[in-house]
C-alpha cells in the first residue's frame, strides 16, 4: 500500500496525518513544537514522533521510510535551515515547504486567494493562477509582528517602560510585573524564553483588550496594523478572498471583517490536509 505524510509543523505544535494514496486518512499524530530555525533539532524529533504516532494509529505496520511526505514547517523559509533537515529525515521521499504554503493549499485548494496565518509566529501567503507569493514568517527577533510571540514580548516590553515611567500604564502591565515579582523576574524569563513562551501572553492581551484596558487595546492595534498592511502587500488591487489560520487568526478575521467586507472566508480545509494534498501531488495523484 502507497502511503503519503502530510506535516503541519509550527511554533506551538506539530500535526501529521498518514493517509493512502486515495487521500483517505488512516492516522494523525501530534508532537511539540517544530520551529526549524528557533530549535532544529527538537523540530526534528518532534516532526518524527507526530509521524511515529500517525503510522502507529494507522494500523498499516508501515515505517517512516516507505513514506512520501510533505512537511510545511515554520521556518522553512530560509533555505539553510529547510536543507540541513532534509539530510536528516528517514522518508522515502521528503518535500519541505512553509507552513504558509500548506494554509494557503488547505484555505484555498488551487483557487487564487490570500492566507494569513498568525499563531506563534506569523506568515502571509497569495496565490495568483497557480503562482504562490509569501511575506513575513521572519521569526520573533527581526519580524513576526502579527503573532502571537510578537504580542506577548512586546507586552512585557511595554510592561518594562511603564514600569520606568516613560510610557503610560495600565492594569495588564502592572500584573505581568507583579506576577513576575519586579521587573527582573521579566528580564530572567525573556533570557530563555522561547517563541511559544511568549506566545501564551496573547491570549491575555485579547481578553484585556475586549475588556477595556488601554494598553492592550493598543498592542492589539499595532498588531492588527501589521496584519491588515500584509494582506494589502499581497493583495495588491485585487479583492481577493482571505483566510484566517492560527491561535490569532479568529481574532484578526473579527477585527478586520469590516475592512475586507465580503471578502474573509471560512477555509476549505485546514493546513494539514494541505500538506496531504502536496503529498499526494508530489506522489503523483490520487489513483
Amino acid at each position: 500500500m502507497r502511503l503519503v505524510l502530510g506535516i503541519d509543523g509550527g511554533g506551538t505544535g506539530c500535526r501529521a496525518a498518514v493517509a493512502d494514496a486515495r487521500g483517505r486518512v488512516l492516522g494523525r499524530g501530534e508532537a511539540a513544537s517544530a520551529n526549524i530555525v528557533s530549535d532544529p533539532d527538537g523540530a526534528r524529533a518532534n516532526i518524527l514522533a507526530a509521524a511515529r504516532a500517525a503510522l502507529d494509529a494507522s494500523g498499516t505496520g508501515a515505517d517512516c521510510a516507505g513514506l512520501v511526505a510533505v512537511l510545511g514547517l515554520a521556518g522553512a523559509n530560509l533555505p539553510a535551515a529547510a536543507e540541513r533537515l532534509a539530510g536528516r529525515l528517514p522518508f522515502a521521499r521528503a518535500r519541505i515547504v512553509t507552513d504558509a504554503a500548506i494554509a494557503l493549499r488547505g484555505a484555498h485548494g488551487r483557487e487564487d486567494g490570500i492566507t494569513a496565518t498568525c499563531g506563534t509566529g506569523s506568515v502571509f501567503a497569495a496565490q495568483r493562477g497557480g503562482a504562490v507569493s509569501t511575506l513575513g514568517g521572519w521569526g520573533l527577533i527581526l519580524g513576526d509582528q502579527g503573532s502571537g510571540a510578537r504580542l506577548g514580548r512586546t507586552l512585557l516590553e511595554t510592561a518594562l517602560l511603564a514600569h520606568d515611567g516613560l510610557v503610560p500604564s495600565a492594569a495588564l502591565l502592572t500584573q505581568v510585573v507583579a506576577e513576575a515579582d519586579g521587573p527582573e523576574g521579566l528580564v530572567d524569563f525573556a533570557q530563555g524564553a522561547s517563541p511559544a513562551d511568549f506566545a501564551r501572553y496573547a491570549p491575555r492581551v485579547v481578553a484585556a483588550a475586549e475588556a477595556g484596558d488601554a494598553a492592550a487595546q493598543r498592542l492589539l492595534a499595532e498588531a492588527e496594523a501589521w496584519v491588515a498592511a500584509s494582506i494589502d502587500r499581497l493583495a495588491g488591487n485585487d479583492p481577493l478572498p482571505v483566510c484566517f489560520h492560527g491561535g490569532l487568526g479568529a481574532v484578526f478575521a473579527a477585527r478586520l471583517a469590516a475592512r475586507y467586507a465580503g471578502r474573509v472566508r471560512a477555509a476549505k480545509a485546514t493546513a494539514l490536509d494541505g500538506a496531504l494534498d502536496m503529498a499526494l501531488e508530489t506522489e503523483g495523484g490520487t489513483e
